[in-house]
């Protein structure tokens, strides 16, 4: 059956914005298009009023049922799937898709997931700290002048996500993990990498950049993650068995091809030197 985009499985997540006029211009922007959820997260200026006066009566009942949170990790604990807008080019932000791009790429994955699209401050924008926590990007297209307010950004995303709601079109995906699932399995793979000597414990962060980019291009389900934290887990009781045999000179795991040197002949029935004898002249 022809799917389209399930606008009730849409959360719109202002980072850190700094005026609660534009909270309210976005409220009102996101309602103008049927899109009726709203988070906003440590504001700088929580003021309702204000927010109620851009927003309008119409879409008043969008600030009143406002979600705010204090840290973004937080507010999108519970997100299969988050989208992040920027303008701003880098290593770290590649694979940019246009709106209409991202809402077609979303009607599949709203059949069984929860999405957020995350905007950040009005003067900065999206830090790369926010970035990893992204499944993809989206650009808006402009001539030469790229900065867009706030508001006019959320219309726009929002403008094509209502699009992509009247326009069915086949296509299906399973429910994802969600943020919090992953961000525990980059927390556990990390370590487990750092402790293998792949990553380097200074600057792990520049490979597990690229790990979650990759991650990123084959979204993965809740028994996906699960299976690749079993593998680190089994990873790390396998490096510590080998360590203690090692330390407990018992033979290696034939798994490893490793051939044990026997002692020389030369070697037999000597008593090994202790710090104390190594320290005694010789006769």
């Amino acid at each position: 059956m022809p799917e389209k985009i399930d606008l009730d499985r849409i959360s719109i997540v202002l980072h850190r914005p700094r005026y609660p006029e534009n909270i309210g211009s976005a409220a009102r922007a996101a309602k103008n298009m049927g899109i009726h959820r709203l988070v906003v997260v440590s504001p700088e200026n929580d003021d309702p009023e204000r927010m109620l006066r851009l927003a309008t009566h119409a879409a008043a009942d969008i600030i009143k049922g406002m979600v705010r949170y204090d840290d973004l990790k937080s507010a999108l604990a519970e997100e299969t799937y988050v989208v992040g807008t920027t303008a701003r080019t880098g290593s770290q932000r590649q694979g940019f898709c246009t709106p209409a791009e991202m809402a077609k790429h979303l009607i599949g994955i709203s059949k069984n997931n929860r999405i957020a699209i995350l905007f950040g401050p009005e003067d900065r924008g999206l830090e790369n700290e926010d970035i990893r926590l992204c499944h993809m990007l989206v650009g808006i297209p402009t001539a030469a002048f790229s900065s867009i307010n706030l508001a006019q950004a959320v219309m726009i995303i929002c403008y094509e996500l209502f699009q992509a709601s009247q326009q069915p079109q086949k296509q299906f995906v399973p429910r994802l993990a969600s943020r919090f699932e992953l961000e525990g399995m980059y927390a556990q793979l990390k370590d487990v990498l750092i402790r293998i000597n792949y990553l380097l414990p200074d600057n792990p962060d520049y490979w597990m950049n690229k790990l979650r980019r990759f991650f990123s291009q084959m979204p993965l389900r809740a028994r996906e993650v699960s299976m690749i934290r079993g593998i680190c887990r089994q990873i790390d009781w396998y490096a510590k068995k080998c360590y203690l045999d090692g330390r407990e000179d018992r033979d290696p795991d034939p798994a490893l091809k490793i051939t044990r040197i026997a002692p020389s002949k030369s070697s037999l029935g000597k008593k090994p030197k202790t710090r104390s004898d190594q320290n005694k002249p010789s006769a």
